[in-house]
């Protein structure tokens, strides 16, 4: 019964025919779709399927293009198509297949009868890229060096080698040597590409490459290190060989071993952004790793003098120094730890730059006070805890980047140098001495240090010879060991390291 109306036995059988039926039909269709889609799927994926298999088959396909690209001349193509690279290919897919072989060799036959057929139509490009296939392919060398000889002289013979030997002997009076087609050395090799012994182009390009190398040793005399790199490198181009090619060589790598040693000094001296450039210059010629060392241990000097700088809140020049360390060497561990603290010291300065209080203001006037009287007795360093370097330190701990600090700090150490200066025209060695320890510490990174170093160096130099023509040895010991603490490389210290030996050695 349905909706309270009853359902007869026929109208039910009638219903489960109808669902037998819709049940076959939809079967029979997903079994169309599932044949059609294989059907699909095989004719797609039959080829590739078929070589995965049976890589048999995929071998004797290559066999049969590398037959067919030969018998229509195609014997090579970059995109792969040419007989060549089928036949290499099956090579490669079976190296034992003696017909991947023997097509390979065939192609090289066929590579030197085109060279010859382009020969005689005067296609002369092309008879050299078929030449250049067959002995690619191991034809036999002396059927490649005939044909070889014979565009040459084909070739030679067109070009009018007198007429050519006259272009480049005009090129060569009139110092044209390199740079355009109708130049002396270019027009040289040219003609001995025609004519490999010809005796008349081998010394006309001799002579142009002594002229060649004259100029690179004048360049390097005049300090241009790239123009006399490149003349060397041309000569090298058209003559391994030559007979001057090694002294031009020597006479380039002494000049780059005395720039390396100027720009390590350089760099001893402070004057890094010169250093620098000396440092560039030599490594954009040459593959010296000192060269490359040079640049990293710049880097690592500017990105100190970064964290330095930021240190002491003054980050307009420690974000100049870290520019300068980015462009030396980005990369550097060095560098990138240096921009990470730069950063850290900007963020404690803005969060520690808060008004002080009536009783930090009035503790930061007594610091200061402090420091200047510490100043006016000369304790820049020494006692502990009330020396000028303390006292200041005590300050800028107390108020970071309060600008009474930064100027305070700014006249210290000016003063320090002052102090520097005036004990060292007095000859008072010993208080110079300390005033540049002071200065070395309150102002690490200042240029200046390096020279005033070098200065203080040489009076313990100059002193230590006094005092030992004076016969006082022990006071020139200790001038010696002053001098060599201060900078080992002064010029004297080894000759009077020598003559406190043997003075020593004579009192015992």
């Amino acid at each position: 019964m349905q909706d309270g109306v009853p359902v007869s036995v026929d109208d039910s059988m009638d219903r489960k025919r109808h669902m037998r039926w819709g049940l076959s039909v939809w079967l029979s269709g997903a079994v169309l779709l599932v044949g059609a889609l294989l059907f699909l799927s095989g004719a797609i994926f039959r080829q590739p399927l078929a070589e995965w298999l049976w890589p048999e088959t995929r071998i004797q396909r290559l066999l049969d293009e590398g037959e067919q690209a030969l018998q229509q001349g195609h014997l090579s193509g970059a995109d792969g198509s040419g007989a060549r690279q089928k036949f290499e290919a099956a090579q490669a897919l079976d190296s034992d297949r003696i017909e991947a072989r023997k097509g390979l060799a065939r192609v090289g036959q066929a590579a030197l009868v085109q060279a010859r057929l382009s020969m005689d139509e005067r296609r002369y490009e092309r008879a050299h890229e078929a030449l250049a296939l067959a002995r690619a392919l191991q034809v036999p060398r002396a059927d490649a060096d005939r044909i070889a000889v014979a565009l040459r002289e084909r070739e030679a013979g067109e070009a009018g080698i007198g007429s050519l030997l006259q272009q480049a002997g005009s090129a060569l009076r009139e110092g044209r040597l390199d740079g355009d087609a109708a130049a002396a050395l270019p027009l040289y090799q040219r003609i001995l590409g025609y004519r490999p012994g010809l005796t008349e182009a081998l010394e006309g390009r001799e002579d142009a490459l002594s002229i060649l190398l004259q100029q690179a040793r004048e360049s390097l005399h005049a300090g241009d290190l790239q123009r006399a790199a490149a003349l060397i490198e041309r000569a090298h181009h058209y003559d391994a060989g030559h007979i001057e090619l090694p002294e031009a060589r020597a006479a380039f790598a002494q000049f780059v071993e005395r720039q390396l040693r100027e720009a390590d000094a350089r760099k001893r001296r402070g004057r890094l952004d010169t250093a620098a450039e000396l440092y560039r210059e030599i490594w954009s010629v040459t593959t010296d790793a000192r060269a490359q060392q040079g640049l990293e241990l710049l880097a690592g000097e500017y990105a100190r003098r970064a964290r330095n700088r930021a240190a002491n809140f003054r980050f307009d020049e420690a974000d100049a120094a870290l520019r300068s360390a980015r462009e030396l060497f980005p990369s550097s561990p060095v560098v990138v730890q240096a921009a990470g603290d730069v950063e850290r010291l900007r963020r404690s300065q803005a969060h520690l730059s808060a008004p002080l209080s009536s009783r930090e203001r009035q503790r930061l006037q007594v610091l200061l006070k402090e420091a200047a009287e510490a100043e006016a007795r000369g304790e820049w360093l020494l006692p502990p805890g009330g020396s000028v370097y303390d006292k200041l330190r005590a300050a800028q701990a107390l108020a970071p980047g309060n600008a009474e600090v930064s100027a305070a700090n700014v006249r210290f150490q000016r003063a320090v140098r002052d102090c520097f200066e005036r004990e060292l025209r007095s000859n008072r060695i010993r208080r110079a001495q300390g005033c540049y320890d002071a200065w070395r510490v309150m102002a690490a990174n200042d240029p200046a240090l390096q020279e005033a170093r070098m200065r203080l160096a040489q009076r313990w130099v100059a002193i230590g010879d006094e005092r030992l023509g004076a016969g006082e040895i022990v006071t020139a010991v200790q001038a010696l060991h002053e001098a060599r603490n201060l900078d080992a490389s002064v010029a004297g210290l080894e000759d009077l390291a020598t003559r406190v030996r043997q003075a020593q050695t004579g009192n015992q």
